[in-house]
């Protein structure tokens, strides 16, 4: 039953970073402007993979037998979603 409302908090927790980030990424911008949805969705996109990037360094941080795989994927990834975000701008 532990079991249960552990994973339960977990759900919880991931879907609310989810919603969080959709709304960072503008999701009532194209409403509001007439603004091309394309980049509302890339924008989501590129912040989950920024996202999963900060899970896997703080994942490689805690963590006692993957260190280094686990902050070299995720430093890639943070990186890959800051070159993301810099050509979607230009």
């Amino acid at each position: 039953m532990a079991e249960l409302g552990h994973r339960s908090l977990k759900a919880i927790k991931y879907s609310y970073l989810v919603g969080f980030f959709a709304l960072l990424a503008g999701v009532f911008n194209p409403i509001v402007t007439d603004s091309s949805p394309f980049d509302t969705i890339a924008g989501i996109i590129i912040l989950f993979i920024g996202l999963l990037g900060g899970i896997l360094i703080y994942r490689g941080a805690i963590s006692q037998k993957s260190v280094g795989p686990l902050l070299i994927t995720g430093l890639i990834l943070v990186a890959t979603s800051l070159g993301l975000i810099f050509s979607l701008i230009a």
